[in-house]
């Protein structure tokens, strides 16, 4: 049995926040333990800030390489303009850089990874929409069945439905929005996003 943290506890919620919000806290809360208790208790009620610590370094190390907000949106508005040969070729280059071998196809899956002997299948090409259904992804699911694909990969800027993102979560089907496309990009030349 495979033990997972719940997805809004607070340790999975600080998580996905910003190393220093953890931070701020366990600084907070080993301040308040020595001013609020007795000289005795002091060095053990500071230690109380230790687990936010840990969660604050943690989230460091995650966050090390993840692009700023405004790299982010500087990739979204740079890859909404783009036609899907264009984007393609960046996705291409992008995952043959991670180490794959890339097979474009057609259907519900537009490319093929391989790395290490595992197949992964990519859907991308409504990359642009504003929110993604459930249809995109049982397509996927239906054509990574089909090809005996271990793992699958669903690409869009946009959200997904909350049908769509339970899914996903069922099905194990990875999904990349506005960060992690920005985070596959990054060092990619991108066109410049036109003037608004």
């Amino acid at each position: 049995m495979k033990l997972r943290m719940a997805e809004n506890s607070l340790f999975a919620i600080l998580l996905r926040s910003p190393w220093w919000t953890s931070a701020a806290i366990a600084v907070l809360v080993g301040a308040a333990a020595w001013a609020l208790l007795p000289p005795a208790w002091r060095v053990v009620g500071a230690l109380t800030g230790f687990p936010f610590l840990v969660i604050a370094l943690i989230a460091a190390w995650r966050q090390r390489h993840a692009p700023s907000a405004a790299r982010v949106e500087q990739t979204t508005q740079a890859v909404r303009a783009l036609a899907w040969p264009a984007f393609a070729g960046l996705l291409e280059q992008a995952f043959q850089r991670d180490g794959h071998v890339v097979q474009r196809r057609q259907g519900a899956a537009d490319f093929v990874l391989e790395r290490r002997g595992r197949a992964m299948l990519v859907s991308a090409r409504r990359w642009k929409s504003a929110q993604t259904g459930l249809e995109p992804l049982r397509e996927l699911q239906a054509a990574r069945s089909a090809a005996d694909a271990p793992d699958a990969l669903y690409i869009g800027l946009g959200g997904l439905s909350d049908a769509a993102a339970a899914f996903a979560a069922e099905h194990r089907i990875a999904v990349w929005q506005a960060a992690e496309l920005a985070q596959a990009l990054r060092g990619l030349a991108l066109p410049a996003a036109p003037a608004r």
